[in-house]
Order: structure tokens, then sequence, then C-alpha cells
């Protein structure tokens, strides 16, 4: 029988960390002031006894609470706008995001829009434009997630697929990041293994694009590194054996570091995979794992000697192949698909995802500039599985 750790964390928000935490949850919306939250989560686990027991766990410390969860698998506009309408109607004065990375990122962007008067699409991430908000308009969020991926617990951002353009859109304000986070591993046990593997991949690309990204963040790239251990350690456990409690509490941590770090900028891998999600709807951890060691060849020019690094301190031969080798041989033990071919995508979009991967905004993070070329040749060799 594994343990999960427990402990208090102030960084990068105040995360209460620890197996059977989500008793905490009534008590930490009303230290919150929240009267009457929404529960913003996906429509599967709006059936399920987590959403339940929480709910009635809510009414009876006297909390107002509202369900919500018209939500894609990818959250598309109309999603955050059926949300708005809830939230508005029921007069609800919080959020409580509950899910995955879709039901983490939708109920944030929706206590972000709920008391804006602008369009969401003039809060992109781009350059200052989240200086456009009202920051007294952003309603409070308690972050509860049930994966262990995205990371979007702790982070200052919602992924939010614009349905005309079929367009990823990164919606950023500092104030998104949730007042509170429950990280319970329990809430993780009944993941599947497919999605096991998916988040845990999520929150390997997260940390593996950080470390790699050009730009200058110590901190984020000690966490990053840390973070990939944590996944070479406990994902392959994890996937094996969804009870083990240990494993499951390393992953979610790693997750949550993922997302810390790559405030240090991400890269090629979520820039090819993006376009992918958007018009294939392609589950976006498994999309990432696919890419990963097509992109990792294609950067190898300009991270060989940081990898060399990485690879001797999660206990490989300090060198670029043999990080390779792990990174192919983990996509192998966790069924990962090594074609976009064996993934059921075609070539179809080749042409219009070449021109939207350099376009996407984490192409910028790339140690090695991504043009429209070298990305219609990646998914060319991702699609051939040819390296």
């Amino acid at each position: 029988m594994t343990h999960s750790p427990t402990a208090n964390w102030n960084y990068p928000t105040a995360v209460k960390f620890g197996a059977g935490r989500i008793k905490d949850l009534p008590q930490l919306c009303k230290d919150n002031g929240f009267k009457n939250p929404l529960l913003v989560t996906d429509p599967f686990l709006a059936t399920q006894p987590m959403v339940a027991d929480a709910v009635s766990a809510l009414k009876a410390a006297g909390l107002g609470i509202a369900v919500f969860s018209e939500i894609k698998p990818n959250p598309v506009d109309s999603n955050i706008e059926a949300g708005l309408k809830a939230y508005r109607a029921g007069k609800h004065d919080s959020v409580i995001a509950f899910g995955g990375g879709s039901g983490l990122d939708a109920g944030k962007v929706i206590a972000f829009m709920a008391g804006q008067t602008r369009p969401m699409w003039d809060f992109e991430d781009i350059g200052d434009w989240w200086t456009r908000a009202d920051p007294n308009g952003i309603a409070p969020v308690i972050a509860v997630p049930t994966t262990a991926g995205t990371g979007s617990e702790v982070g200052r951002a919602g992924v939010i697929t614009q349905e005309s353009t079929h367009t990823k859109k990164v919606i950023f304000h500092p104030g998104m990041m949730p007042k509170v986070t429950i990280c319970d591993p329990e809430l993780t046990v009944g993941m599947p293994q497919k999605i096991t593997a998916g988040t845990g991949m999520d929150a390997l690309a997260h940390c593996l694009e950080a470390y790699c990204s050009p730009f200058y963040h110590p901190m984020g790239e000690g966490i990053a590194v840390e973070g990939i251990r944590l996944v070479k350690e406990s994902l392959p456990r994890a996937y094996k054996d969804g009870k083990d409690i240990e494993a499951r509490a390393h992953m979610m941590s790693a997750a949550a570091m993922g997302a810390t770090a790559f405030q240090k900028g991400l890269g090629a891998i979520h820039a090819l995979s993006h376009p992918v999600g958007a018009l294939h709807d392609t589950h976006h951890g498994m999309t990432n794992a696919v890419f990963m060691p097509y992109v990792l060849v294609y950067n190898r020019k300009a991270i060989e000697t940081k990898i060399n690094r990485l690879a001797a301190y999660i206990g490989l031969a300090p060198n670029f192949d043999a990080f390779l080798n792990w990174i192919l041989d983990l996509r192998k033990e966790l069924h990962v698909p090594h074609s976009l071919k064996d993934f059921g995508v075609g070539k179809e979009n080749f042409a219009v995802m070449a021109k939207m991967a350099p376009e996407d905004p984490t192409a910028g993070g790339n140690p090695v500039p991504l043009t429209e070329k070298d990305a219609l040749d990646l998914f060319e060799k991702a699609y051939n599985g040819t390296l």
C-alpha cells in the first residue's frame, strides 16, 4: 500500500495537496467568501459520484450551488457563452472549476468573463491585451483537478477553440489564477489507462518544452527538470496500477509543475498539436505525445547540451540518444501511437495546419524557429513515423 504526501503550498497559488483533501472544499469556499458558486465540469464528470458528493457537501454547508457541464473535450466559445448565461441567471458569485483540462479551462474563462464588457477574443494572450480587462469583473475560482496533465489548476490562462476559425486561442489574465487549488490524488484513481497516459504525457510535454525554451527563467527551468524526473518515476506506475496513490500524487505534482514552468515558454510540440486538436478534435495530451520525438530530433542542434544534462539528472546515460530512446520506450509502454497515421489523423489538412503552427502563440518558445515549410515537413514525418 503506497501513501500520498500531504502538504500546503503557497506557490504558485494556495495549494491544498493530499489524499482526501476534497473534504476541505466547503470550508475553503467559506474562507474565500463564496456564497453561491457555479460548479463547472464536463458532461461525463457531472454524472459521477465525485461531483454529486461535492455538491451534497456544499449544500450541507449552507452554500448555494449549481452545476454547469455543457463543455466539449476541447472547449469552444459557445460553451463559454452558455456558461456565462448560467452564471448570470443563477446570480452566482464565484466558480468551482472541477475536472480535467476542459472543465478547468472553461471554468476559469467563465469566471474571468463574468464581469467583462469586451468580447472574449480581446483578451487573447498577445502582447499586453490582458490589460484591457477589468480586474474587478473577474469572479474568484477554486480549482479541483481530476486528471494529472494540463496543470490548468495553477495556470493564468484558458485554451478555448474559436469555432468560426477552428483555431485554439489562449485567453490570459494574471487574475485568472485560482484563489485555491485542491490537489487530491484520490480523484484521479478512476482515470482509465488511456487518459492516464494522455494527461501524463501532457505534463511531460509542458516540462520538456519549458526546459528547452531559450528564454531566461531559471526558476521555471528548475521546476521543469524535477517534473520530468517525477514523470519518469511515476507515470509508468500510475498507468500499470491506477490505485497506486503515491504515483498518482507525484503525477499530480508533475502536472502542476509543468504549468508553473511553462511561463518560460512552450514550443513546436504544442504548436503542431494545437491545429490537430482544433481541426480533428483529438486528445491534447495524446497529440503532444505523438509529436514529441519528432520535435526533439528537429530541435536537436539547439538543445543537445541541455538534454545531455537532463538525461544525467533523471538517471539515464548523459546523452541525447539515451533521452530520445527513453521517450520512444515510454510511448510504447503507454500505447501512444507512433505516427499520425496510427493516431487516425489524415493528411488532408496538412497545408492549412502548417500555416497555423508557426502562428500559434506557443511556437515562439521553440529553440529552433518554426517555419511553415518545417511544420509541413514535421507533419509528414509524424504521419509516416520517420524520425
